[in-house]
């Protein structure tokens, strides 16, 4: 056979391939994602998008959606609300995403909102707590985070075994801190336990002395703190220096209870954590082979290992994301928002599976997560007596 007969030939079937294969269909699925990756707020946004990486990875390593490979095109809200309604943007109009995960804070996931609304594209929320997400009445919402009052929930079989009889607050001043505050200080007065002060600071705040002196002349013997594990590390630290002594318990699932152990030591000591992953103990998660599969995976890319209990946020929002695109049959947003209540399946949190949440004929989609307390305990994570099996 000769060269010009050889090239014939090559055309030929690149002309059948093309036939065959509309260059449309084998092109990659676009899921855009909202993180903080600068600002206060970076270490969180960053963990977030390093469990996304790896549900991207595993997904493409299958085989992608429907033999599509699947593109994450990332972008960073640096810890700002007028850069997350932005990057919505920018993501809709300009890249023609199908979906977007984000975007970690409720400030920054209310101040994006309008843009789903605008331009018809469903968002799944992987971090924010804030009840307003899913009560405003937006119908390109779903929730895999728990708000804050089903936290709280969560929380409420433990209050008597935590020994919570006069409580107070100390919540950074966004609408996840303010949400937790009201869900948390609801939940507890109708325990019955005694509700002191709430304190607030800034994101940026590095000094909290004035707010803990506050707090340290009520009496109370639990303090509930709201904020991300930066500012958790230097509110227990500063605690440690005034001699507050008080049982801490964070909540939103951001401490991240191996950080604090590194950066803030012994001030750490006997905290309670709420989780919404155990990474420490992956065999206790609803489904332990793929917790532990997640858990070795994150090693294996060195990631550090106190990322991990924000990090399989990433995981479960792209998987989300990835199985109503699957269901859907298309890439198409309405089609992916219809398909997301059809969407059930297990992430490393626990089963994943939206109920109605919201005003009539404009709900919000918010699923039911699994809640976990952990507690630091010579310098290590462990459960709590309440929780250890015996």
């Amino acid at each position: 056979m000769g060269n010009r007969s050889i090239v014939l030939l090559a055309l030929v079937l690149v002309a059948l391939a093309a036939l065959a294969v509309p260059g449309e269909s084998q092109s990659p699925i676009k899921i855009g994602v909202i993180e903080p990756l600068s600002g206060p707020v970076a270490a969180s946004g960053n963990y977030v998008r390093m469990g996304a990486e790896i549900a991207r990875d595993w997904l493409n390593a299958k085989g992608g959606i429907g033999g599509r490979k699947v593109d994450l095109l990332i972008e960073d809200n640096k810890s700002d609300p007028k850069e997350a309604a932005s990057a919505a943007e920018k993501l809709i109009v300009r890249d023609k995403v199908p979906a977007i995960m984000g975007a970690w804070g409720s400030s920054m996931t209310l101040a994006a909102m309008p843009k789903l609304e605008e331009y018809g594209v469903p968002m799944v929320v992987e971090t924010s707590s804030a009840a307003s997400i899913t009560k405003r009445g937006n119908q390109w919402i779903f929730r895999i985070s728990p708000p804050s009052e089903m936290e709280a929930l969560g929380l409420e079989q433990y209050v008597d075994k935590l020994g919570v009889k006069r409580v107070d607050f100390l919540a950074v001043n966004t609408d996840w801190g303010r949400g937790s505050i009201t869900a948390f200080g609801d939940m507890l007065k109708k325990k019955g336990a005694a509700v002191g002060v709430a304190e607030y600071m800034e994101q940026s705040a590095t000094d909290m002395n004035a707010q803990l002196t506050k707090i340290k002349a009520t009496g109370g013997d639990t303090l509930f703190l709201t904020t991300a594990v930066e500012q958790i590390t230097l509110v227990m630290k500063q605690a440690q220096e005034q001699r507050l002594t008080r049982k801490v318990v964070t909540t939103g699932g951001s401490s991240s209870p191996t950080q604090l152990i590194k950066q803030a030591g012994a001030a750490a000591e006997g905290s309670y954590h709420i989780v919404f992953f155990m990474p420490w103990f992956p065999e206790a998660m609803p489904d332990g082979k793929l917790a532990k599969a997640f858990v070795d995976e994150w090693a294996k890319r060195g990631h550090p290992f106190e990322g991990l209990t924000e990090g399989f946020r990433g995981h479960d929002g792209i998987a989300t994301i990835a199985e109503a695109i699957r269901v859907a049959g298309k890439d198409d947003p309405k089609a992916v928002r219809e398909a997301l209540w059809n969407v059930s399946l297990m992430g490393v949190n626990g089963p994943i599976k939206f109920e109605k949440d919201g005003p009539a004929g404009k709900e919000s989609g918010q699923s039911k997560p699994s809640i976990f307390v952990v507690q630091i305990r010579d310098g290590k994570v462990a459960l709590p007596d309440f929780l250890a099996k015996k």
